[in-house]
């Protein structure tokens, strides 16, 4: 994806675009419609009182504003719900809700349309035609309130939960790594080994690498004739000591600028092309529950349950399925680093080895996790196969209890031994 297809697409998962939108239409209906009853060849034979409308409005713009504001402490409520139960990266994921953004935008709107309506109203800006094009224009607006009323209605009863956030959160993690799956090396070229003599590019500035303009890179290799290795991915904590990339060839500081400003920084990871992070949220989600103080298996459980349908994502392609054709010859010159299935399961399992084995039903769970991820990617059994060992070795050791650990054993061995043979 070019720098500026995210650029935009971050744009529109930002609040504050929607409601400068929706108040901009508002602000244009009210406006314009004492120019529309100008225009309208047809006349109306209806009168409508000035202060019929104006009171309408008055109501309407009293109320969104009350409205607004519960809204908005509704959905700052949701994010320390989140932060607390949860984790506080998964936040990130209800900021960018459409439908609470798509909310809190329309009641905005409509209070900025009703204000501009009653100054139009007191100025003499429309006439008995304007009258009742403004008319019009509350009574449709009213009706957009009222259907938003009812679905934030619905939805601010489930908004910010804890079966709300993990759902968010494998929904996220579920479509990155069917990205990466689809596209592992981001329209480049496999990763190779780094030639001895490659020069190292470094950036400017602390951060996490959050995407990178691979096409664009490839122009700036074909064009100064480059060979580029990408050492830092999105996730990546990036310093000026710490190499963006390796390059070949003869690069003077133009094509070496134009590489760093292919890299988008940011303070935080975020998911889009980071498939690892969607893993750490999840974990760190069961990591809570299974704290002592708080001593929830079954989230825990849940959230395993959600791991495996993300690394399902990974199953190999349908042969049926159209794919890309295009041999390395017609990729660009840029070798691409992926996070490898070892590094993956580590984000994704680690935190609930170290909290949750002395938990049978944690145990169990999680080896009947693995073990079908064990049989949906045969690239990777040995280090699925591996975790699965690592397992069994914890609950031997720290499980107290003689019958969880016999019933655990048992359960295992069943499971792994065919798969081991």
């Amino acid at each position: 994806m070019s720098r500026w297809s995210w650029v935009l697409r971050q744009m529109r998962r930002h609040i504050g675009f929607r409601a400068a939108l929706i108040s901009l239409g508002g602000i244009l209906l009210a406006s314009l419609s004492g120019l529309a009853g100008r225009l309208i060849p047809y006349e109306f034979h209806v009168e409508i009182g000035q202060n019929a409308v104006g009171t309408i409005l008055q109501i309407l713009a009293s109320s969104m504003l009350a409205v607004t504001t519960f809204s908005l402490t509704a959905m700052v409520t949701a994010y320390g719900s989140a932060t607390q139960l949860a984790t506080p990266r998964a936040t990130q994921l209800l900021r960018e809700d459409p439908t609470s953004q798509n909310a809190l935008s329309t009641f905005l709107g409509a209070f900025v349309f009703s204000i501009v309506g009653i100054i139009g109203l007191q100025t003499g800006l429309y006439g008995n035609q304007g009258r009742i094009v403004l008319f019009a224009g509350t009574m449709a607006m009213v009706a957009a309130v009222v259907v938003t009323l009812l679905r934030w209605i619905t939805h601010i009863t489930a908004f910010g939960r804890m079966s709300d956030v993990i759902d968010r959160v494998e929904d996220a993690a579920s479509q990155s790594m069917q990205d990466f799956a689809r596209s592992p090396f981001r329209g480049g070229r496999p990763p190779v080994d780094v030639p001895a003599g490659a020069e190292p590019l470094c950036g400017k500035q602390v951060g996490y690498v959050i995407h990178v303009d691979v096409p664009a890179l490839g122009r700036i290799a074909s064009k100064n004739n480059l060979t580029i290795h990408l050492a830092a991915i999105p996730g990546t904590l990036v310093h000026p000591f710490r190499p963006l990339l390796f390059w070949t060839g003869s690069a003077d500081d133009e094509a070496k600028e134009a590489m760093r400003e292919a890299f988008t920084f940011g303070r935080h990871r975020a998911f889009d092309q980071d498939p690892r992070l969607g893993l750490i949220v999840l974990s760190e989600v069961a990591s809570r529950a299974l704290a002592p103080a708080t001593n929830d298996p079954g989230t825990a459980i849940e959230v395993m349950n959600s791991l495996l349908r993300v690394f399902l994502k990974l199953a190999p392609p349908d042969p049926d399925d159209d794919q890309d054709n295009d041999t390395p010859s017609d990729l660009p010159p840029v070798h691409v680093a992926t996070p490898t299935m070892v590094e993956m399961m580590a984000d994704a399992f680690d935190p609930i080895i170290r909290e949750g084995v002395a938990e049978v039903e944690v145990a169990l769970r999680l080896t009947k996790v693995l073990a079908a991820i064990h049989d949906t990617l045969p690239e990777a059994r040995p280090a699925i196969a591996a975790y699965a060992r690592r397992v069994a070795e914890s609950v031997e050791r720290r499980q107290e209890d003689p019958y969880a650990r016999d019933l655990f054993a048992t359960a295992h061995d069943t499971l792994w031994n065919a798969r081991r043979a």
